[in-house]
């Protein structure tokens, strides 16, 4: 699908990226890059949506499908300990988990599907978001209607996953990442002298408590078919050994495959606490801080992506999954709460794991994933 030289640029747009990161929110220098590259490839381009997002669009003038593509452009607050000569250039900044790669790759594609205008029907818009590690933008893109005028039909994205072979192509239809919810959980107790327990309410007894009685929601509350899992990440109180602070803080980080299964746990988070604390005479504030839904892929969306993806010879190594590669969250999951589609995976091979001060996105896969990209709008935008 791609000449050497499309490659080669890719493959320099993606080390220069990964040299240049920059945090969610703050893509400036990136969105412009992406922007004149657009532009001089003769999209529609639209800047600032959602603060730094860009959006493209290829109106082929003709009746057909409205298609959506997005690429993910923000990188991590990490410390890069790698030292090829395209390592990052700002010392505690760091594309960790491969957003560099995720938006070469969607400018490559950009470049084959323009050259093959006349032979499509439709409308294209590719979508280039800022914010995924943390910050919601899909939210934002949303919200700033970019699934609208006109309304998409379709949407598909993608991950590199290390630990699985270079270059192979697999997909997860239904629950494919986990949803995301996290709880800043303050107790209130009454303070006093260590060995008067009795005249105080121990906030941290009742946070051990908290601690404990979280997991029979995951072990008796969910049901086993599903999946999803409840981590205590911070726990601070007290710093006297011999008094009883009058307040504890926790930090819940809740994990969900599906609608059921985050309901059966952060749905239920409020109950537990407000009962354990009843019980031990102690108040408290449930703050909820962020929330990513469980990303579900369309059924017939993926098998499609299958299908166009052996059609046209994407990977040699194609694969449909029958188990969650991740319980990792993707806000990829806000488009799929619109409209319907699919999040497929490429295989980054061996080497640092995600959010790793030692990742690299591999270069060899570019034209893997910008192929199935092209695949997809050859299959659903062709004329004939």
């Amino acid at each position: 699908m791609f000449d050497d030289s499309q490659v080669l640029e890719a493959t320099r747009l993606r080390r220069h990226f990964h040299r240049h990161p920059e945090l969610k929110y703050e893509e400036t220098a990136t969105a412009q890059v992406v922007a004149e590259r657009l532009r001089a490839l003769g999209y529609r381009v639209t800047e600032g949506l959602a603060k730094t997002g860009v959006m493209a669009e290829l109106d082929t003038g003709r009746d057909g499908p409205v298609i959506a593509f997005r690429a993910d452009m923000d990188a991590l607050p990490i410390r890069e300990a790698n030292t090829f000569d395209y390592r990052s250039s700002h010392d505690g900044l760091m594309h960790a988990c491969g957003h560099d790669g995720h938006t070469a790759s969607l400018l490559l594609a950009a470049e084959a599907i323009i050259a093959m205008k006349d032979e499509l029907s439709g409308h294209l818009k590719l979508l280039f978001q800022p914010a995924e590690e943390g910050g919601n933008g899909a939210a934002r893109m949303v919200e700033a209607g970019v699934l609208d005028n006109p309304r998409v039909s379709a949407i598909f994205g993608y991950h590199n996953r290390p630990g699985f072979d270079e270059g192979q192509l697999f997909v997860k239809p239904g629950p494919a990442m986990g949803g995301n919810d996290t709880y800043r959980v303050t107790i209130d107790g009454r303070s006093g002298h260590a060995a008067m327990p009795h005249l105080a309410v121990d906030p941290i007894y009742v946070g051990a408590s908290l601690v404990q009685q979280l997991q029979g929601l995951v072990g008796r509350n969910k049901s086993p078919l599903e999946a999803g899992v409840i981590t205590v990440a911070a726990f601070h109180a007290g710093d006297a050994a011999n008094v009883i602070p009058g307040q504890a803080e926790l930090v819940v980080n809740i994990r969900s495959d599906r609608p059921s299964s985050r309901e059966a746990l952060a749905g239920k988070l409020e109950q537990v606490v407000s009962g354990i604390c009843a019980v031990h005479g102690a108040s408290y504030r449930l703050e909820h801080e962020h929330q990513i839904p469980p990303l579900v892929n369309d059924a017939k969306w993926a098998d499609r992506v299958l299908a166009l993806a052996k059609e046209y010879g994407v990977s040699p190594d194609i694969q449909r999954l029958d188990y969650m590669p991740t319980m990792g969250a993707e806000d990829f999951s806000f488009y799929l709460q619109e409209v319907p589609g699919c999040f497929f995976f490429v295989g980054n091979g061996d080497g640092a794991y995600l959010h790793n001060e030692h990742y690299d996105f591999n270069d060899n896969i570019l034209p893997v994933a910008g192929g199935m990209f092209v695949a997809l709008a050859k299959g659903l935008m062709s004329r004939d």
